[in-house]
């Protein structure tokens, strides 16, 4: 299998990993403290990457580091909070499923990648498909809910730009603990004064803080970063709409929701967007299946060998 297509495959484990936290977070996690609960989800996560690591960050790493935190997962999460408090669930996801057009367009600046026009072509076909998929009307719109949904949006897409053109010579593990630390770190204090005391948990909540610290956070944000760094962002941010559509697909096969004829039509319009934002990858698997065809014993050989997949790079 070429690069680019396993590449491709590591980071899809992200949006999938993350589209299932909305079926977790509503049946296994308590609803009432959503800062701690994003605190409990990223702190054990940064620490249990860091063990893995064992790096600290060294000379300009340690303000990147709590840069790309504030960006990636403190403010950002701060943000979807007030943003949920304020909008309908499906207008709040079909705002932030905006961003793979931002994340293309940041890219030509700050990374130097240009957009290509099949990629800008996926991302209006994919984010058409979030916006059938879930989004429900305009009623009870707060232009608040909207700003804050927005500013989130944008959070998190310059901070995934800004890792990506930062930490190149940086471990991917070592990496995204470090964020995850101190993104954990912002939000500690307005959980506390906002939700006051940490709230007792059950077993079933630890069971689902469990899952979604080392699935739904370590693993996915290491996936995620891994593919920043081995493709191109504007693939990367397109990739990232298979979130909304695994959390509806989970909330209807595990959850009994509802999956009427918009929500599958919705969810085939974002899967060819992402095929068709992807010429590189497509092109890639074809000749990886056509050399496989010509030459069947040496498909099997090194492609999967080398360096590890999360964190190939030399640690600092």
């Amino acid at each position: 299998m070429e690069a680019t297509v396993r590449w491709g495959l590591v980071t899809a484990i992200a949006p999938v990993a993350w589209g299932t936290t909305y079926f977790v977070t509503r049946h296994f996690l308590p609803a009432d403290y959503p800062l701690y609960g994003a605190f409990l989800r990223a702190f054990p996560a940064g620490l249990l990457l860091l063990l893995i690591g064992r790096s600290l960050p060294r000379g300009s790493w340690w303000w990147k580091a709590a840069v790309l935190g504030a960006l990636n997962f403190g403010s950002f999460f701060v943000l979807v909070y007030v943003a949920a408090q304020l909008l309908p669930s499906s207008l709040a996801a079909t705002l932030m499923a905006t961003s793979p057009v931002v994340m293309l367009i940041l890219a030509w600046p700050l990374l130097r990648e240009r957009p290509q026009w099949l990629s800008l072509l996926g991302a209006a076909v994919g984010v058409g498909g979030v916006c059938i998929m879930l989004f429900s009307g305009g009623a009870g719109i707060s232009p608040l809910g909207v700003a804050a949904s927005v500013a989130a949006m944008l959070s998190s897409s310059v901070g995934f730009i800004l890792t990506k053109r930062w930490g190149p010579n940086v471990g991917i593990v070592s990496l995204t603990a470090w964020q995850l630390i101190a993104g954990s770190m912002l939000i500690l204090p307005i959980a506390v004064l906002t939700e006051g005391a940490l709230p007792p948990l059950d077993r079933t909540e630890v069971a689902g803080f469990t899952y979604v610290t080392v699935v739904a956070t370590a693993i996915a944000f290491a996936a995620w970063f891994a593919g920043l760094r081995h493709l191109r962002a504007g693939s990367v941010a397109l990739i990232g709409l298979l979130n909304p559509v695994t959390g509806v697909a989970l909330g209807a096969v595990a959850g009994g929701e509802p999956l009427g004829p918009k929500q599958i039509f919705g969810a085939a319009l974002v899967i060819g967007g992402i095929v068709i934002g992807q010429p590189g990858m497509l092109r890639a698997a074809t000749l990886a299946g056509i050399r496989k065809r010509r030459h069947p014993t040496l498909a099997g050989g090194s492609a999967i060998g080398g360096p590890s997949v999360l964190d190939g790079d030399p640690r600092p």
